[in-house]
């Protein structure tokens, strides 16, 4: 089988984030701050990776909670800050996952666990989901210097598993990633998993589907045909 190789993003598409919303509203007096924080968080990851601004996936975190809390006027303490932010180790996977984790390995595929999240936070985050049996390795792009979708990290990733960029696919819920992904020339998977529109401008996987299940039917049958 050429395309052997699966890259899995992590948060939100393998881990649900739902663990987060009580931290926020305790803090917060309301959970809805937990989608405004995280999409922040990706922007201003993308705004970084565009202009060359290094820091970590971490700092970045913290420093978009602050901004978050600033911005609906409440300073957080050092044990609220670290309440919400220490929950991205311990996240659990969604209940679709492992099943299909299981089905793409018995079919003869590797699994990666692949994420902007550091080396250290992506390993626990596998340990602590009890996931850590279905994922052949981790890849973070920490030591690129960058976030995805920057092309660099999609490469570097094909690096470390060892194998030509389009015998690789990602799967994802973010359609900026796995449009960022294809953009390479790896192939995609899309989990729909928030209900939105795929953006019309993006590249559009061969594989979508609203369920990792359903998403790895479609992978085996594709790369079978």
């Amino acid at each position: 089988m050429a395309r052997d190789t699966i890259l899995f993003d992590i948060n939100e598409t393998v881990l649900d984030l739902s663990a987060l919303r009580p931290k926020f509203a305790a803090a917060f007096a309301t959970d809805s701050v937990t989608d405004v924080w995280f999409a922040r968080l990706l922007h201003t990851s993308t705004v970084c990776a565009l202009t060359g601004v290094e820091t970590g996936f971490a700092q970045l975190a913290g420093s978009m909670l602050d901004f978050v809390a600033s911005g609906n006027g409440i300073s957080l303490n050092d044990d609220q800050r670290t309440e919400i932010l220490s929950t991205f180790a311990g996240l659990k996977p969604f209940p679709d996952v492992a099943p299909a984790l299981q089905q793409l390995r018995q079919a003869g595929y590797r699994t990666v666990a692949f994420s902007n999240s550091s080396q250290a936070l992506i390993a626990n985050q596998v340990a602590n989901s009890g996931l850590g049996d279905l994922f052949d390795m981790t890849v973070s792009v920490e030591s690129t210097g960058t976030f995805k979708p920057d092309p660099a990290v999609y490469r570097y990733a094909a690096e470390q598993v060892d194998r030509p960029i389009d015998d690789l696919r990602l799967v994802a819920c973010h359609d900026w990633d796995t449009h960022g992904a294809l953009a390479t020339g790896m192939a995609a998977a899309y989990i729909n998993r928030s209900g939105t529109p795929y953006h019309p401008l993006y590249r559009q996987p061969t594989v979508s589907a609203d369920n990792m299940g359903a998403v790895a039917e479609l992978v085996i049958a594709e790369d079978a045909s």
